[in-house]
């Protein structure tokens, strides 16, 4: 299992964010590079660096994310507003992956056209949901598509690779969704990333016996709950 720490940017700085709120935010560095290299020095086999500002419409880090790219060796996927033709392509010169939500669900004809240009293998679609629906732009607006078939959906177009967060538990240390992750990954030929809710190190266990592909490490992370080490030894 993948151990991936979060970077989610915000004016340039590192934040973390409860639920989505913009309002309800920690401020944990103002070095998005310098907290990109420390992960890396820590063993974290990936980065998922989140454009929060792009994500609420308010502005955009995609410099700063390339910037990372090329300051660390393993491999970042890029998350967060992606949601024009243009911005994907960019994103994906400098990225190993790009994380799509929004455009996944609103606009297929994009979608299957990066994908035809740089191979599915480089696409995650972002599963996100709320009170048992996928939600887009932000966590604003629901699909009204529950989240397994959801998941089916792309299976049948031939994605495989999903970030599932349950926005509840975002930020809020209160465990993952194990139930949704559960059913996640029981879905053939899917590889699933697990996010939200991650307070301790029972939490790595239980979401590996879920059989996800790799984890996502936020607020227990950069609260000092849990060490990428930690996280290494039982993923």
């Amino acid at each position: 299992m993948k151990v991936i720490p979060a970077i989610d940017i915000m004016d340039n700085k590192v934040v973390r964010l409860v639920k989505g709120d913009p309002k309800n935010k920690t401020v944990y560095s103002s070095d998005p590079i310098g907290m990109a290299k420390k992960w890396e020095k820590a063993g974290a086999d990936m980065l998922h660096v989140v454009d929060l500002d792009a994500t609420l419409g308010t502005g955009s880090n995609l410099q700063t994310i390339e910037k990372i790219t090329h300051s660390v060796s393993i491999p970042v996927e890029a998350a967060g507003g992606l949601r024009t033709k243009e911005m994907i392509e960019n994103a994906l010169q400098f990225s190993s992956k790009v994380v799509l939500g929004t455009i996944a669900f609103k606009n297929k004809e994009i979608l299957e056209y990066v994908s035809k240009k740089f191979g599915k293998e480089r696409i995650v679609i972002s599963a996100d949901q709320m009170g048992g629906k996928i939600v887009i732009s932000g966590w604003k607006e629901s699909t009204g598509i529950e989240l397994i078939p959801g998941i089916e959906n792309f299976v049948r177009l031939g994605y495989s690779q999903f970030l599932i967060t349950t926005v509840e538990r975002d930020g809020t240390l209160h465990g993952p969704d194990l139930d949704s992750l559960q059913k996640s990954c029981s879905i053939k030929n899917t590889s699933i990333i697990a996010s939200g809710g991650i307070s301790n190190l029972q939490d790595i266990v239980n979401v590996k016996k879920c059989g996800a592909a790799g984890v996502i490490l936020g607020k227990a992370l950069y609260d000092g709950k849990i060490s990428v080490e930690e996280v290494k030894t039982l993923a």
